[in-house]
This record gives C-alpha cells, structure tokens and sequence, in this order.
C-alpha cells in the first residue's frame, strides 16, 4: 500500500488495494466504516468487475473501505450479504 497512489474523488480520499484485479472506480459504490476489516470480493462471485479501496470519507472524515462495482445487481448482492465482523 505505501508504493500506491492516492485518488481523490469529490467524496472520498481512495488507496487501492493491492489485491485489486480491475484498477478503476465503478459507478455503483458502498462505503463500510470497517477500516480494518478483510473484505474478499471474490467470495461474492459478482457478474462484473468490482475494485476496494482503503477510504477517507471527505464529508465527515471517516475511515473505512469503499467497495466500487460495475453492476447494480452486484451492489444489492454486496449489501445483501455483507456482515461486519
């Protein structure tokens, strides 16, 4: 994570993950307030691509992990079956 790059958005301040397979931002994004949390997306078996980030939410400076997909199917999938720690 230190030889990546930050992308800053209008909302969010991003560091990808290096486990990333698809290096872009997708339309469709959930923000969970789990900053140390693992989330494998390939667990999800998604139809599209999807991409993680480590996020700093701009509008209230919270931490956590930004989860992009391709798909809005996806996004509900995500949702659905996402349980924090």
């Amino acid at each position: 994570m230190a030889s990546a790059k930050s992308i800053t958005t209008e909302n969010y301040k991003l560091f990808p993950s290096p486990r990333n397979r698809h290096r872009a931002i997708f339309q469709h994004e959930v923000f969970v307030p789990y900053p140390y949390m693992l989330i494998d997306l390939e667990s999800y078996h998604f139809k599209g691509q999807y991409s993680l980030f480590a996020a700093y939410r701009l509008s209230d400076q919270k931490m956590g992990q930004l989860v992009t997909l391709d798909l809005p199917e996806d996004e509900v999938k995500f949702k659905a079956r996402f349980v924090p720690d």
